[in-house]
């Protein structure tokens, strides 16, 4: 429902209509029941619910509840196997032994089964035994031996704020999606062709600066006769990818269904268009083999009087017509030595300028520094925002490489770690060609911020949304290398799973590390407890649960000696993460006098769905400062894992490698970029009172109280802070 998906997103209820009334009594119901979840209403919200009728009320508080319960993770009943979890946990042999004992006094055939096993083998496999992994109570037999949460001033409360009318928030959101100006996940993508189709009647989006986001609208509006924006020859070839099901990234290939005589013509006339100029054609090479292929589909040969540009670029693409193309030159330059030359080449293509730059800076020799530097003065400003701060994240770490490690990520969140064998760049020239970005960034900025900028301290060390790509779906998520402070004596973090056709099993373990990240400790089915009867705990290893199953792990942070905390979710058996029906991880925190269920929605501090490549999960890592503050570094990662069996004794050596290479680099964060705001605005920060005058508001969530008409930018639109 599309309501519901607006509610999630942007925490915005489209405004509510129905009969006019007195729903006052229904409105503070419906308040205090999303009080249950970590939600509240603003009071904008709650007087526009009072004044409909209590039916209109408890309609539109449905969707909200639905909204707000899937995004923290409570539309799920979280069982555990230990049901007085995090009290009564056995030692890990002793409930073994137990559950072998337990085996014997079950019906004669298991018994005997058991028996077998042990005299042939001298061991069990814990599967075979009745109970393990098994649910041995009901959810509500599970509530009933816990107390009641005792509400706290430090549990989240995230308020939800009226918007406007469902078509108005329907095209709001539809706009900041084409605008973006970083790649979007594929759930945002999902959403985006929803509101595309809703809105292809309204205004055209005026720039759509990613390439898949375009041809994404560009599919839509080409099925509903409207003008589709394309500038390249490789928009085309998005375009025929999206209008056949395929990947418009042109990272996999794509079977090009047969086109009907209408998108034909439309087709080759769009290509047609973009390729008369002859400079178009040098990219046809990158993806030559897609060419041939879609020519099958269009048969532009037909055409040929017609359209003889876009008959050009399928000769190209077949080889009958040579067109070199900008990077064959520059590698002849590099092959050359030539520095100077490549970097002069380069000037005349400045995304690919910024692509090159750690390339030539590599290359270059005291007499060729300063062509490098001319050459990016001239190009940046014409370098999208998000490669140059890419660029400027990536030269942080490039003065110093000594044993240093490269975390790589592919486009589905797999991850793996190698050694930085690259030489480091020399200081004064890495310093050098950061102040060019930074000049640059800091003009672009100047025209973005309106008023005051009004800044939430808690979303300093946020890192800079480069990349949405791998951006999970979830409530409380920031881009990987993101800090976030964590509050509360005992942290608390869970899995959830439903399998879809196969029985599946994930484990829920954690590598605790010392400041050297070695392991010092752990927990996982095989450890159930760690540090004595005060110290962290497991609630216990689920292995069959078609229903749905939740794992959880307690930690008590008050005595920990463990500087970094690694979460993992690995996969057992059955499916992986993306083809399940439903696989999430998420963290709460509490104090220790408030009790409570093991999960409690408005302690939950983040929910993160799991959806990545890999088999082995590593969402987050919690490390503790100097001080003793524990923070959160959001992860968003996966390794590869085996196709089963995966476990925390088998993930070791690439869990500390992993740990090391996220925490020791350097991300570029929402602090440098208020630092460069303030140079031309006036920066304040938000204290909770309400601001005077017109301010730009950037925070965690929006508050209450924030004048009309402000720009509030928030995790849930992190990149509109990102400049073209």
């Amino acid at each position: 429902m599309l309501v519901v998906e607006l509610i999630r997103r942007t925490k915005r209820v489209p405004a509510p209509v129905g009969p006019a009334g007195d729903g006052t009594t229904a409105a503070r119901q419906l308040d205090a029941a999303l009080m249950d979840a970590g939600f509240k209403l603003s009071t904008q919200l709650l007087e526009h619910l009072s004044g409909l009728s209590p039916e209109a009320v408890i309609g539109a508080g449905e969707q909200m509840l639905t909204a707000v319960r899937e995004l923290v993770g409570d539309h799920v009943e979280h069982n555990v196997y230990f049901k007085t979890f995090p009290h009564g946990v056995p030692d890990t042999l002793t409930f073994w032994l137990a559950s072998i004992t337990e085996a014997f006094a079950a019906d004669a055939a298991t018994a005997e089964r058991v028996a077998v096993k042990l005299a042939s083998f001298g061991a069990v496999n814990l599967l075979d035994l009745p109970k393990y992994g098994r649910y041995q109570h009901t959810y509500a037999e599970m509530l009933a031996v816990h107390d009641e949460l005792i509400h706290s001033a430090g549990d989240r409360v995230t308020v939800l704020h009226l918007g406007g009318t469902l078509d108005d928030e329907a095209h709001r959101v539809y706009l900041q999606l084409a605008a973006t100006a970083v790649p979007l996940p594929p759930h945002d993508m999902s959403l985006l062709e929803v509101l595309a189709q809703q809105c292809v009647n309204g205004a055209r989006p005026e720039r759509v600066p990613v390439r898949e986001v375009r041809a994404l609208i560009n599919r839509v509006r080409f099925a509903n006769g409207k003008t589709v924006l394309v500038d390249t020859v490789t928009d085309v070839l998005r375009l025929a990818c999206a209008l056949s099901g395929g990947d418009v990234t042109l990272e996999t290939s794509t079977r090009f269904r047969s086109f009907p005589r209408r998108d034909r013509g439309a087709l080759l006339a769009a290509l047609d268009s973009v390729a008369a100029d002859p400079a178009k054609l040098g990219d046809v090479n990158r993806h030559a083999r897609a060419w041939v292929r879609l020519a099958g589909g269009l048969h532009p040969e037909d055409h040929a009087d017609t359209y003889p540009s876009a008959n050009a670029v399928f000769a190209v693409a077949r080889g009958d017509r040579t067109a070199r193309s900008f990077q064959q030159r520059v590698e002849e330059a590099f092959g050359r030595h030539d520095v100077t030359g490549a970097a002069r080449l380069l000037g005349a293509a400045p995304g690919l300028l910024l692509r090159n730059l750690d390339r030539l800076l590599r290359a270059a020799a005291q007499d060729t520094e300063m062509p490098i530097l001319e050459a990016l003065i001239a190009a940046a400003p014409n370098v999208a925002g998000r490669v140059l701060l890419s660029v400027r994240e990536h030269l942080v770490d490039r003065t110093d490489r000594d044993g240093t490690k490269r975390v790589f990520t592919n486009r589905r969140g797999r991850s793996w770690v190698a050694d930085d064998n690259r030489p480091p760049l020399p200081r004064a020239l890495v310093a050098a060609v950061c102040a060019v970005i930074d000049a640059e960034i800091t003009r672009r900025l100047a025209g973005m911020v309106e008023g005051t900028l009004l800044v939430d301290p808690e979303i300093l060390g946020v890192a800079l949304p480069l990349s949405g790509k791998t951006s999970p779906r979830g409530m409380g998520l920031v881009p990987r290398g993101s800090m976030q402070r964590v509050s509360g004596e005992v942290l608390s973090f869970f899995v959830h799973w439903r399998q879809s056709e196969l029985t599946t099993d994930y484990d829920l373990s954690t590598s605790l590390l010392d400041a050297n990240f070695g392991e010092v400790g752990y927990l996982a089915y095989t450890r159930l407890r760690h540090g004595g009867r005060n110290g962290p705990v497991h609630s216990g290893d689920v292995v069959e649960a078609a229903g749905g199953a939740s794992e959880f792990i307690d930690i008590p942070l008050a005595r920990l000696k463990a500087r970094f905390i690694v979460p993992q979710v690995l996969l057992y058996s059955g499916e992986p993460f993306h083809r399940a029906e439903e696989a999430f991880f998420g963290y709460l925190t509490r104090d220790r006098a408030q009790k409570g269920k093991p999960y409690e929605a408005r302690t939950v501090r983040a929910k993160s769905d799991l959806a990545g490549g890999g088999r082995v999960a590593y969402p987050v890592i919690f490390l503790r400062g100097d001080d003793g503050t524990w923070w959160a570094k959001w992860l968003h990662l996966y390794a590869k894992g085996r196709s089963g069996m995966n476990t925390l004794e088998g993930t070791r050596p690439t869990t500390g490698l992993l740990a090391r290479g996220v925490v020791e680099r350097r991300y570029l964060t929402f602090e440098y970029l208020v630092s460069l705001v303030g140079k031309n605005a006036r920066v304040e920060y938000y204290t909770g009172q309400e601001p005077t005058g017109a301010v730009t508001y950037l925070g965690w969530d929006r508050p209450d109280g924030l004048p009309e008409g402000t720009r509030v930018i928030t995790i849930d639109n992190l990149a509109e802070m990102i400049p073209e």
